[in-house]
């Protein structure tokens, strides 16, 4: 990790916060490391710029935190001394839905595709300037806020919202505001536009994809997901071949790309 210009980049990091709330409601993150120097830097310079802090050198520490803490993000190093980061993680988002973000070697882009295909949220490579990492935590923060819907949430959503488009979840129908008129789709892409405007701006690989497609209907589909996002793409998008709601997230799987308003 690169120290430098630390102090230099707590201005700007405020700027980019936005936030001036008071301590009691600051944003609480969990950092699991097991080297002190990353440790102590990281806790000095989000402590610095607005977030509430602890710090764990183990997988049992960090698990002893999350039973006495509410914690709203944790950054978990793949690489602890004796322990697979994979375990953690995995267990991590069984036992909940707080957002990962996974420290990971610049050549460990196995392990970074296996921890976004477990539920981790981000990654960053090592090195990595404490600004970078800041700001991924809060970018992270901002689109987790309000998307973690439960099963029995999604289930009571009347309809979603984005752009010029009005998706109703009771009648199964896609309308545009614009020029007004209703967008057919096949079973398998309702299900599909479902599951990713039900999670704006997250990495969604296609096993999450086809498992949360589930809530939906529980047919799995007939055809892959990549097809599925193709026949969508041509529905939604000006041009399908630069598409701008629905983005490949190459070797992981789709992000959808846009605010999304939840009609009750």
């Amino acid at each position: 990790m690169t120290h430098q210009h630390v102090n230099d980049d707590d201005a700007a990091s405020r700027h980019y916060s936005g936030l001036n709330m008071p301590k009691t409601i600051l944003p609480h993150i969990l950092i699991v490391d097991d080297d002190p120097q990353i440790r102590d830097v990281l806790q000095e310079y989000f402590t610095s710029n607005e977030l509430r802090v602890n710090v764990a050198s183990s997988g049992k520490e960090m698990m002893g935190i999350l039973v006495s803490h509410s914690i709203d993000l944790v950054v978990l190093d793949l690489r602890l001394a004796g322990e697979d980061g994979m375990v953690l993680t995995r267990r991590l988002r069984e036992e909940s839905a707080i957002p990962i973000i996974l420290l990971t070697g610049v050549h460990d882009e196995a392990d970074r595709i296996m921890g976004l295909e477990l539920g981790a949220d981000d990654y960053l490579t090592k090195p990595f300037s404490p600004r970078e990492l800041l700001a991924r935590v809060r970018t992270v923060l901002r689109r987790t806020k309000g998307e973690a819907l439960t099963e029995t949430k999604q289930r009571h959503v009347r309809a979603y919202r984005f752009a010029s488009f009005e998706l109703n979840m009771r009648t199964r129908r896609l309308a545009k505001k614009q020029p007004g008129h209703r967008i057919y789709l096949s079973k398998g892409e309702f299900n599909l536009l479902a599951a990713l405007v039900a999670a704006p701006q997250r990495i969604l690989t296609r096993d999450q994809l086809l498992e949360a497609s589930h809530v939906y209907d529980n047919e799995v589909y007939d055809r892959s997901i990549d097809i599925q996002v193709l026949r969508l793409r041509r529905k939604i998008e000006i041009d399908p071949s630069q598409p701008q709601f629905i983005l490949t997230e190459r070797g992981v799987g789709y992000l959808f790309n846009s605010p999304v308003e939840i009609v009750y």
